[in-house]
């Protein structure tokens, strides 16, 4: 706010992003600047101005502030420099959105139409609560949906603190923590231990981890919750270890047992699915996808991940451009090679997690996918909807990737079907990438399609991205229900 009030609001600005920021700290300059804006990126996975920026874009769409946007390894190429050029002669930059179709322009077939609106219906019906560990991690104004537009999906936010869930852990016998991780190493799973705290994972923080677990799952069931998320960044991250490793066991429907002080078992069978970072966008989509595709017979599990970062890749069976999808916490044993024998924790990374704690690394087994994100926008909700497949590269493609963006996380090298990455970059209003796996491409178009019917039944504003299967109708043909 101070750099803020020394500028002329009516001069081009140009925001130059190398890194993660925290918006809202430049998000309220933003909002009452009268000049273009201009948002600009680095192509690099180790400096994250990519993901620094695409949350930046969500926030300002999200308060109706008109922007352009511009991305570049070395700010020489061809696209960059037009881009420039235009921007400093007219004020705005025109992308390519030529990869979107809005659902009100095709028509479903009948059989998937009934069955996402019906699912949805259900939903909206029944009802469903969404604990809230804090909101508004990091800043992320994006992330945040305002209760007038979440209720009418049928979802019902459950502000609860953090400080609720230290209290929890507190509460939590040592030998509890201990069998979950017993059941863990029975699975295969590995811990990289060390002894030196400071640097290294250990096992009394992976206990703690442990712990948190338990309370989390006991918060959610004496409130109610059919899906949580825990902000951790800031405020816990001053009490306990990482959340992450707790996060992607929540995420998945093979995960220990934890039981209530009566002795029921919670959830039992079920994932409970967590939205990493209290990405209450992510969480609504995440609920609305791990119930649906368990309606069509297939696995929910389903995770939120960074848009982090991506190069064109040739090799074996491979010439496309892979996207890197990365996140510290959320993504489960079930989208990895080898599920959790697959599976590693890791120490966080002592710049951000001063505590320690792990984090649930593997690589995203290959397979057919479908991504989704769900915004705000012009005061309404939408939601962008796509396929593609995460991919098998040569090991030491993975392990280059890995060494380039954050080695301790969980990574999916995935590829989206009819959308380049420009197209991908100036369309995406958020850091954060929903995915879910199908059995096989064709399940994943068919699940798709379900799921814009079901979100449109939601009253959300539902936009195809890239190569799914729908049939185009004019005005004179269209006898379906209006979207």
């Amino acid at each position: 706010m101070e750099v803020f009030r020394t500028l002329d609001a009516t001069q081009p600005l140009i925001v130059a992003e190398s890194v993660w920021q925290y918006t809202h700290h430049v998000l309220a300059g933003l909002t009452t600047h009268q000049g273009p804006i201009l948002t600009v990126a680095n192509w690099s996975g180790q400096w994250p101005g990519l993901v620094g920026m695409l949350n930046l874009n969500g926030s300002l769409t999200k308060a109706n502030v008109t922007y352009s946007s511009l991305w570049s390894q070395d700010f020489t190429d061809e696209f960059f420099a037009r881009g420039l050029q235009e921007w400093l002669t007219t004020g705005t930059i025109t992308q390519d959105d030529s990869h979107v179709t809005d659902l009100g322009s095709v028509q479903l077939p009948a059989e998937e139409e009934h069955l996402g609106r019906g699912f949805a219906r259900q939903l909206k019906r029944d009802k469903a609560i969404m604990g809230v560990f804090d909101e508004g991690c990091m800043g992320m104004y994006n992330a945040i949906i305002p209760d007038e537009l979440l209720h009418p999906t049928g979802l019902f936010k459950e502000r609860l603190s953090q400080s609720a869930l230290y209290a929890a852990m507190l509460t939590v016998p040592d030998i509890e923590a201990r069998q979950v991780l017993d059941w863990l190493l029975a699975k295969g799973m590995k811990f990289n231990w060390g002894t030196d705290g400071v640097t290294e994972l250990t096992e009394a923080q992976t206990l703690e981890q442990c712990k948190m677990y338990i309370a989390a799952l006991r918060l959610a069931d004496t409130f109610g919750c059919a899906t949580i998320g825990i902000q951790y960044q800031q405020g816990l991250k001053d009490l306990t270890p990482a959340s992450d490793l707790v996060e992607g066991l929540l995420n998945n429907q093979d995960r220990p047992s934890v039981y209530s002080a009566e002795g029921k078992e919670l959830y039992a069978g079920q994932a409970l699915p967590h939205f990493n970072e209290v990405d209450e966008c992510a969480g609504l989509d995440a609920l609305l996808t791990y119930q649906l595709w368990q309606k069509l017979g297939l696995p929910g599990e389903t995770t939120l991940h960074d848009l982090r970062w991506g190069e064109h890749f040739t090799g074996p069976g491979i010439d496309a451009f892979v996207w890197v999808f990365l996140i510290s916490g959320a993504a489960p044993p079930a989208h990895f090679v080898g599920g959790y024998a697959g599976a590693s924790s890791e120490r966080q990374p002592p710049m951000y997690f001063r505590l320690g704690g792990g984090s649930l690394k593997g690589i995203s087994r290959p397979g057919a996918i479908v991504w989704s994100r769900v915004y705000v926008m012009d005061g309404k909700l939408h939601c962008d909807l796509g396929v593609g497949e995460a991919v098998t590269l040569p090991e030491a493609e993975t392990q280059r990737r890995w060494q380039e963006t954050t080695p301790q996380w969980p990574i999916m090298n995935a590829t989206l079907k009819g959308v380049t990455r420009d197209q991908m970059m100036a369309r995406h209003k958020a850091n954060h990438i929903q995915v879910v796996y199908a059995a096989d491409e064709a399940s994943a178009q068919r699940a798709c399609r379900i799921k814009a019917a079901a979100m449109a039944e939601l009253g959300i504003e539902v936009h195809f991205c890239g190569q799914v299967e729908v049939a185009k109708v004019t005005l004179a043909t269209y006898s379906g229900t209006a979207n």
